[in-house]
């Protein structure tokens, strides 16, 4: 047997003897109870975050394309009466 089938046969034996040691239970259990605790709390998943940050980015784009367009009108309105 060679190295490298010897590495693959002891990484094989390694996680076979984790799968079914009793630390798998308790991540199972451990994700199973947070995974519970996070269904009863009000979180938005990434995907509706990442929506609603470009949701937000685009409106503060538009937000200061009117506020320079309103202090522009503003401008306009001031110089014309003043004549």
């Amino acid at each position: 047997m060679d190295m490298n089938n010897f590495f693959n046969d002891l990484q094989g034996r390694i996680n076979q003897a984790i799968e079914n040691s009793p630390a798998k239970d308790i991540e199972r259990n451990v994700k199973a109870m947070m995974t519970q605790g996070f269904s009863k709390l009000d979180l938005v998943t990434r995907e509706e975050f990442d929506i609603q940050a470009q949701v937000l980015a685009k409106t503060r784009a538009k937000l200061e394309s009117l506020e320079a367009r309103v202090a522009e009108l503003e401008a306009k309105l001031a110089s014309e009466q003043k004549v």
